[in-house]
């Protein structure tokens, strides 16, 4: 039986693991990480290689390195290009877990944030399992989020008295209409979409690369720190070749009703 461990390894500073995520790393065998391509890639294999440096032997463990399969949209069809995108990568999971992994060992995954949170590796790794219960089993090691990090940073709640919180992603928030969103965390943005929303009477809480050492922070009415956050932004993508950004939307004139 060969063991694979998802483990949340949080935005990527080391001091964000959770007891349980150290204790599962210290005794996994083989870290598969999958290396994307373009500039600043180097950057998020090395805060991987970090974390393992901070918690774990030199030589108690082995790190297998893959490239990861592109994404790509099949004939304008988004769902479409994702499911394929997804089978290749189920495909390489297989690859990895049959050639690097002996019986009876265990690997893992170290995953950004929450495995549960917008990322579907657990998907993947469960319908791997599923076809091969004999000899795959996996566990998934729950990690601070992205979410989190950022509203502490920020010093607020993430939710307000009597009003619910929506998560979702940039697509959403590039194509919905403005009035349906009051207190919202958008993720996977890469179109800077919280610009569709001056005129909104909404605040900002912008971060980008949370939980590192290169962590940019914007708050305030988004009309008067839209500019701010667009310059913050550019500048990380200047300066590293790549960024992860995430925010809170929040209508101001519901905070206001919530005081009253």
């Amino acid at each position: 039986m060969k063991t694979l461990y998802l483990i949340g390894m949080g935005p990527g500073d080391p001091k964000y693991l959770t007891l349980q995520a150290i204790e599962t790393m210290r005794k996994t065998d083989v870290f598969f990480m999958l290396d994307k391509a373009g500039r600043g890639k180097e950057d998020l294999l090395a805060l991987r290689q970090q974390i393992l440096d901070a918690h774990c032997e030199p030589g108690s463990y082995r790190v297998v390195t893959a490239e990861s399969p592109k994404r790509t949209i099949e004939n304008g069809d988004y769902k479409e290009g994702v499911r394929r995108w997804h089978q290749r990568k189920r495909e390489l999971f297989a690859e990895l877990i049959e050639r690097e992994l002996a019986d009876g060992q265990s690997g893992a995954f170290l995953l950004w944030g929450d495995p549960a949170l917008y990322d579907q590796t657990v998907t993947n790794i469960a319908e791997l399992v599923a076809a091969q219960p004999e000899r795959l089993r996996f566990e998934v090691i729950p990690g601070i989020t992205s979410v989190q990090v950022l509203t502490a940073r920020h010093k607020i709640p993430l939710n307000r008295v009597g009003e619910t919180i929506t998560i979702t992603t940039g697509r959403h928030a590039e194509h919905c209409d403005p009035a349906t969103l009051d207190n919202a965390v958008v993720m996977l943005d890469y179109n800077a979409s919280y610009q569709r929303f001056t005129g909104q009477d909404m605040d900002l809480y912008w971060g980008g690369l949370v939980g590192t050492a290169d962590e940019r922070l914007v708050a305030g009415a988004l009309d008067e720190v839209l500019d701010e956050a667009l310059r913050a932004r550019a500048e990380l993508k200047a300066e590293k070749g790549w960024q992860m950004d995430i925010y809170l939307l929040r209508r101001r004139r519901a905070q206001q009703q919530d005081e009253d």
